[in-house]
């Protein structure tokens, strides 16, 4: 294997002293340092400089070298913007954003598995009694129960053609004061262990 020239080793060299910058202002913005390396960077600066005025007798190395470049006028910009906006005290670039609330968790009112409707018509009134009252309780309009089960056996339907096998939950839930109905296929034995 060849050893590297003169100026591989210089590239080298100066994309460690690229990662030692990128850290020393890591380590700025999670604040355990005081100040930015302005020292470190001033250096960096000087080093592109000498490295931007070379002659490359390769082209794979003046494609390092202006990758390196890109790389080090991209972070310059970053930095340069956290530095602005930690001065006059906003969140900046660096600052992680606290997570948005997660959604609450939808109060389950009634679940219940069906294999056939038809067969199933004490489940399947509880379950229409069990999402009528929750309807009311948000003053919505009560559905016929005939469009209603009729509705769930098309659920129970297409669920069972998309997914052989499995088992067809319904739930009645109330989510920020919202009623819904969601129909979902469960693999056998993943369900609730038997109606709520």
């Amino acid at each position: 294997m060849p050893q590297p020239s003169a100026l591989e080793r210089d590239l080298q060299a100066l994309t460690v002293q690229l990662k030692k910058v990128e850290a020393e202002y890591t380590m700025y913005f999670s604040g355990r340092t005081g100040r930015p390396p302005l020292e470190s960077r001033a250096a960096l600066d000087r080093a592109f400089r000498r490295f931007d005025r070379a002659y490359f007798d390769s082209a794979v190395l003046r494609f390092q070298f202006s990758t390196l470049q890109a790389r080090y006028s991209t972070f310059c910009d970053l930095w340069d913007r956290g530095v602005r906006a930690r001065e006059e005290g906003r969140g900046g670039p660096f600052v992680r954003q606290a997570p948005a609330s997660s959604p609450a968790a939808p109060d389950v009112v009634h679940a219940t598995r069906l294999v056939d409707p038809v067969q199933e018509a004490d489940k399947l009134r509880t379950l229409y009694e069990a999402l009528m009252e929750a309807r009311r309780d948000e003053g919505r309009e009560v559905v016929p129960f005939h469009r209603f089960a009729d509705m769930v056996r098309e659920q129970v339907r297409t669920l069972r053609e998309r997914h052989p096998g499995d088992q067809v939950w319904f739930r009645v839930t109330r989510i920020d004061g919202r009623v819904n109905l969601t129909a979902q296929a469960v693999k056998a034995g993943r369900g609730e262990s038997d109606d709520e």
